[in-house]
Parts: structure tokens; sequence; C-alpha cells
């Protein structure tokens, strides 16, 4: 049995883990769902402020006419193509202040609330003719030029959108002395980068209903389950204690009702050479409390075994026989009661049981039967084989409510009905009878309407 709690307890954990690791995986999923609309909706918000400002057209416009400028000196060959890039970001440097106020300006007038850093980085700088194509600069290395606006690292930031810029250019350079025209075409491919300041509390608040909520439910699980196992735990000690005091106090009763035995064994032989017929009924009365008392005593001690303590000694015996004989033998003890007993038993099927578990199952349920029953008491008895061995046992008395046939085979527990309470007994007949019937690898099945009557129905394995 503490296997099975340890067994219990540890699926219930793995349960609980599984269940926290899906929840986990869910919450994970909606965070990369809100992120994206976020940065979606931010990119959205922004991806046309570059192209439709005039601040920040006059200012692309001087750094593209310096950089067109810088490249026909370059053309020219006034300067060497290691000095480009250099003179590029001192343009750049020039500028770059006034595109970031600007930009912010254009980002309050759109009502952005975010804190949002903005940038252009170059992917690719070439220049060609229709002679030659010169790579002025390439990102393959993942370390994109700065082109404007603020600085952040790839990692910090989310791209908005990729601008490529084709142009053709000519200007005239004087070149040893002489005027030369400098032609050539530039394709400058750039890319809009944004770093929202804060993003990740952004999301997570737009999250907070759903992680407490999650949170909550994952506590209530948490807590339900710990009270349960804890319930169940403290249930099974207390239903221990309650099975060793039971097992204990009945073991205690037997050494004195054995004596008391021997003691009206001596008494009977000085009663009967009494002449007092007083004495005679007084010491056989007693004698039958005393059998009684130790009946009761003996049946809880039995009925305290489950189904998996239950040592049988299984022989192999003919269905119809044993039937046969076991009702013949219940209908001479009933004497002269008025009671009618139909028996339906064709099968011939040889059935593996142990005699006396069995038999003491079968009589529990007749003679609950006989108890519970009315004036004019019918029973049936009919057995059939199939793939199990099935005998059932139906009467007409005073039936049982469907709210109590789920209790009906739990120990100590008797119908809450003012006629069944009529009757003497402990409540364990059929608890014993069940665990029997379990330990034969079988099932005991009952149906019963108030009034109408009550049917158990016995199967087992035949072999």
């Amino acid at each position: 049995m503490h296997k099975k709690i340890r067994l219990l307890i540890i699926i219930s954990v793995l349960g609980l883990l599984a269940l926290s690791g899906i929840q986990g995986y869910l919450i994970n999923n909606t965070y990369k769902l809100e992120k994206a609309a976020f940065i979606s909706e931010t990119r959205k918000s922004i991806s046309r402020i570059d192209d439709l400002s005039p601040n920040l057209d006059i200012i692309n416009e001087i750094w593209q006419d310096g950089f067109l400028n810088v490249l026909a000196d370059y053309r020219a060959k006034i300067i060497k193509k290691q000095q480009v890039l250099p003179k590029f970001d001192s343009i750049i440097a020039t500028v770059n202040d006034l595109y970031i106020t600007a930009y912010q300006k254009d980002l309050r007038d759109k009502n952005i609330n975010q804190t949002l850093k903005f940038q252009k980085i170059v992917r690719t700088a070439i220049v060609f003719d229709s002679i030659q194509r010169d790579t002025l600069f390439i990102d393959t290395n993942k370390t994109p030029l700065h082109l404007l606006g603020d600085y952040f690292t790839l990692e910090e930031g989310h791209k908005v959108s990729n601008s490529l810029w084709l142009t053709d250019h000519s200007s005239d350079r004087i070149v040893n002395g002489s005027n030369k025209q400098i032609a050539f075409n530039l394709q400058f491919e750039t890319e809009d980068r944004m770093n929202i300041e804060g993003w990740e509390k952004i999301v997570l608040g737009r999250m907070a209903f759903l992680l407490f909520i999650s949170i909550l439910i994952f506590l209530l699980v948490f807590g339900l389950l710990f009270y349960a196992i804890k319930s169940f735990m403290t249930q099974k000690k207390i239903a221990d204690v309650k099975t060793d005091f039971v097992n204990n106090i009945t073991h205690e009763l037997k050494t004195p009702l054995s004596t008391l035995t021997l003691a009206i064994k001596m008494l009977k032989v000085d009663a009967d050479n009494s002449s007092s017929a007083n004495t005679r009924n007084f010491v056989n009365t007693i004698e039958r409390q005393n059998k009684r008392l130790q009946k009761l005593i003996d049946q809880v001690l039995n009925n305290s075994l489950g189904y998996q303590e239950i040592q049988l000694k299984k022989e192999i015996v003919n269905a119809g026989d044993y039937l046969n004989m076991i009702i013949d033998d219940f209908q001479l003890s009933l004497g002269l009661k008025s009671i009618q007993i139909d028996k339906k038993i064709t099968v011939n099927t040889e059935i593996y049981i142990d005699k006396f578990y069995f038999t003491t199952a079968l009589l529990n349920i007749l003679e609950n039967a006989v108890k519970y029953g009315k004036d004019d008491l019918q029973i049936l008895i009919t057995a059939n084989s199939n793939q199990n061995f099935e005998i059932s046992i139906s009467d007409n008395g005073i039936g049982i409510s469907k709210k109590e046939l789920k209790f009906l085979f739990d120990k100590f527990y008797r119908v809450g009905n003012t006629e069944v309470h009529n009757v003497k007994g402990l409540g364990l007949g059929l608890y014993y009878t069940n665990q029997i019937v379990k330990a034969h690898q079988g099932k005991l099945l009952v149906e019963s309407e108030v009034n109408v009557g009550t049917k158990f129905t016995i199967s087992i394995p035949v072999k």
C-alpha cells in the first residue's frame, strides 16, 4: 500500500510538471506573438517617416551630395579608395545630430509614445560604369556600416525596412591641369532599424492579466493536489489505525471469551444435574449469547482482510453440482420459513475456486436476501457460462435506493433505511463478499430498485 501511495504521489507530481510545462510553452508562444504584434505595430507607425519628412529630406540631400562629390574625387583619382569611407564618415558626423533631433520631433508629431531610437546602416556601396564594377563596401560579416541616427548593435534593434538608392552622377574635375568630366553609377543599399527602449516590459504589461490568471491557476492546482494527497494520506493513516484497533480489540476479546466458554461448559454440567429449570435456562441463554459474541468477533477479524491478503486454496469443481449442493443446504437451514427459492442451473462447467471462501460469499448474499426480504419473499438463482462463469441471485425484497448502491460494498456500511436497521448486523458481509470475488479475479455487480427487489451478479473467470 505504501508503494501505491508513493506511486500516486510520483504520478501526481509528474502530471503537475507536465501541466506546468504545457502552460509555460503556451505562455512563451503568447509572449512571442505579442512581441511580434508590438514590433509590427511600431514598425508600421514609423515606416514612412524618413521618406515623407521635409526636414529629413533636406538632411538626406546634404549627405548624399557630399558622398557623390567624394566618389567623384575617388573616380578622378584625387583621393584613394581607403580614404572614401573616412571622408564619408566626416560628412555624416556634421549632420547626424540634426538628423536625430529632426527624427525625434517627427515621432512626437505622430504621437508615438515609446522611447524609440532609429538608425540607418549601409549594407552595400558599389560604384560602376560601363567598364568596371568597384565595391566600396559590402556587409559580409554582419558588421554593417553606420550611416545615420542613433548607435546600437544589431542584437539590440529590429529591422524596419530596406532601401536601395540607384543613381547616375556626372561632374567636372581638374585632372593634370585640364577639365575632365567624371561619370559613374552608384548602387547604395541601406537598412532602417529601430530600438524600442523597455519593449520587454511593454509586452509583459500586455500579458499581465494572462500571467496573473496562469499563476493563479497553477497555485490553485498545486494547492488542490497538495490537499488531496495530504487528505488521502490522513485517511489512509486513520483507516490503518482503525483496522489495527479492530484487529487488536477482537484478539483481546478472544481470550476472555475462551475462558468464558470453558466456564459455561462446566456450568452446563452442573445445570444438567440440577433440578432447577431456571438454572438450565440461564446457562443455555449465556451459552447462546457467548456463541453469538464469538461469531461476531470472528466476523470482524475475517472481514478486516482485503482481497490481496486472502490466501485462496483453489480447486476444480463442477459448477452445477456445487451450486445445487449450496442451495439445497441453504434451504434446509431456513427450516419452516415460507420462502420460495427457484433455481435455473443447467451449467456443467468446471470452475477453479476456493470452495470455503466462495461458499461464504454466496451464503452472505442469500442470507442478506432473507434478512431484508418481505413476507412473500421469492429468490431466483440462475447460472450461465460463456467466457466467464456468472451466477445471479435475485429477490423481491425491499430494495436499495440508487444513491446508496455505490456505498454498498464499503466496510461497516449499512443502508440508511429504518427497515434495514431492524435487522442486526455489522455491515461487513457484502464488503467481505466483494473482497472474496476480487480475490478470484472477478466482479460483483448489483442492481436494485426500492420496493421492487435486488439482483447480485458474480462473474469470475472459468479458469
